[in-house]
């Protein structure tokens, strides 16, 4: 029996070189894909699933990208998987840890090739990532104790991440609505306190921050369309004519009286929810349910704003920024904690009535209103202000900031070639290609421009020879320029984020010396 029927019948294996070569490649595809969406000039992709409807995705998010992939390649997965990873940790970068990422892995090959173990590799490629953070951390520029120096931190930071979105005609606009709401948070990270709504029409420009609380949905009628000094109950319970409740229940009446007295006990039950509701001392009840017409009546006469399905999300959102809790039975008034803001008013916003809260409890909430030609461009609009967000409310934890425009790998790799020429052995050749996959993002960026980047790296090599330097490529002069004048900040955070996950990706990928697929399931005929 021959040896290589160990596995099932369509189980195929790779090994070694021919193993490599497929994760290689498969790595390197995935990187050039988005590679191309890199930067301030960087292209927007179209994503059309093949679902029902054909939904249409136009987008420049690494992340987004891949995650809407449906990929073969093992390799390519794990390079999937660090860009979504980043996303959730840092939230911007996705299009960096990739492309760093693959171009770690075009070296590699080319180091395998001359007969380089990939052991070795590893463990020059660890020297040098261990290397590159510290010459970050000794570039960083700290302003945490100055307000103001930090708050202008801030908005730098936040314009240079959506430079290269669809913001980036007034990134300046979004920059102070995206500061603004991240403030208002005092540190936490949690962004669900900041509400993003979508309305097409109107204009990007018209896009507003509002301090208070929006909730999407219309006053009932007959109730009152302003208060001020709300009490407001978040509840989570329902307000149907109490129907019999068990299913299959099945009542047998001799007369039509008797359905009719049913009925009226049904009517009875409700009014006394009613009634230990409105005993709360509340002028707002907001459910989660449905409220029945009955009900709603009762309110209205009570003279209490009552409001049906606030889907989950704004329930929580609403108990979060109220200071309310969501409360489910009501038969003891003093434990259930209502909410507090000082109006309630309906507001109009395109075509659509909202309610909007203002002056609550917790100065935490904020609700962002986009507004846009389609939804096409509102869906890009909050993935990119979502990314800003991201990266401005881990900085405010992490207040250390670095220079932008490739400024950061080409501090890196200046040291990390100062350690190739300093290390014996083969390490050395791994440690030199290192350099050589930092340099790679700012020569991206170049490209992506339409600019001559070999001419433009070799400028900044020469420039980081100096020491201090602040030189990084300026994609709207097309030339070296000073990224401290120009205002182009990166988070530290997001940087530390992209070298160490991309490195640790592309160990992975290295150590792979065979590839083993499991035979797929046969469908039995199930005639």
């Amino acid at each position: 029996m021959p040896i290589d029927k160990i596995f099932k019948d369509d189980a195929s294996e790779e090994k070694g070189e021919r193993a490599r070569m497929a994760s290689f490649v498969g790595a390197m595809a995935i990187s050039d894909l988005v590679k191309s969406t890199l930067g301030p000039k960087g292209m927007d992709k179209i994503l059309q699933s093949t679902g029902r409807g054909h939904a249409v995705t136009v987008t420049n998010d690494g992340a987004t990208i891949l995650k809407s992939l449906h990929i073969d390649n093992p390799a390519a997965k794990v390079l999937v998987d660090i860009s979504k990873v980043q996303d959730d940790e840092v939230g911007d970068g996705t299009t960096s840890v990739v492309v760093l990422a693959g171009e770690l892995l075009r070296e590699a090959e080319k180091l395998v090739a001359s007969k380089i173990h990939p052991m070795t590799i590893i463990a020059g490629y660890r020297m040098a990532s261990e290397c590159a953070r510290n010459a970050l951390l000794k570039r960083v520029i700290n302003n945490k104790d100055d307000p103001e120096k930090f708050r202008s931190d801030l908005l730098k930071i936040a314009m240079t991440t959506l430079c290269s979105k669809i913001l980036s005609q007034d990134k300046e606009h979004f920059a102070e609505m995206a500061v603004d709401a991240v403030f208002r948070l005092k540190g936490s990270t949690n962004l669900e306190a900041i509400q993003i709504i979508k309305k097409p029409g109107g204009s990007l420009k018209d896009s507003f921050l509002d301090e208070g609380f929006i909730l999407d949905k219309k006053i009932g009628i007959g109730q009152p369309k302003r208060i001020e000094n709300a009490k407001i109950l978040v509840a989570n319970t329902a307000m149907d004519t109490d129907k019999v409740k068990i299913y299959g229940a099945r009542v047998r009446v001799d007369s039509m009286t008797k359905v009719a007295e049913i009925e009226g006990a049904e009517k009875e039950k409700m009014k006394d929810k009613v009634k230990k509701i409105i005993a709360h001392g509340i002028n707002c009840f907001v459910n989660r349910q449905l409220i029945y017409n009955f009900p709603e009546e009762l309110f209205a006469d009570a003279g209490i704003l009552a409001i049906e399905h606030a889907d989950f999300e704004g329930i929580e959102r609403l108990g979060l920024v109220t200071g309310g809790e969501i409360a489910s039975t009501f038969d003891n008034p003093e434990s259930v904690k209502l909410g507090h803001c000082k109006l309630i008013e309906e507001i109009m916003i395109g075509e659509d009535k909202l309610i909007h809260f203002s002056g609550c409890e917790m100065g935490q909430a904020c609700s962002i209103v986009l507004r846009g030609a389609s939804h096409h461009v509102l869906d890009e609009a909050e993935r990119s202000l979502h990314d800003a967000l991201c990266v401005l409310s881990q900085t405010v934890n992490d207040s250390r900031v670095l220079l932008g425009g490739g400024w950061p790998e080409m501090v890196m790799a200046k040291e990390v070639d100062e350690l190739a020429r300093k290390t014996a052995g083969k390490k050395s050749h791994a440690i030199e290609a290192f350099s050589r996959a930092l340099v790679a993002i700012p020569t991206t960026i170049a490209d992506n421009a339409g600019l001559d980047s070999a001419e433009l790296v070799a400028q900044l090599r020469a420039e980081h020879h100096n020491d201090g330097c602040n030189a990084g490529i300026d994609v709207i002069s097309g030339s070296v320029g000073d990224m401290e004048e120009r205002g182009i900040y990166e988070a530290f955070k997001v940087k530390q984020a992209v070298l160490l996950s991309a490195t640790e990706a592309s160990e992975m990928i290295l150590r792979v010396d065979e590839i083993i697929t499991c035979a797929p399931r046969r469908r039995e005929d199930r005639m």
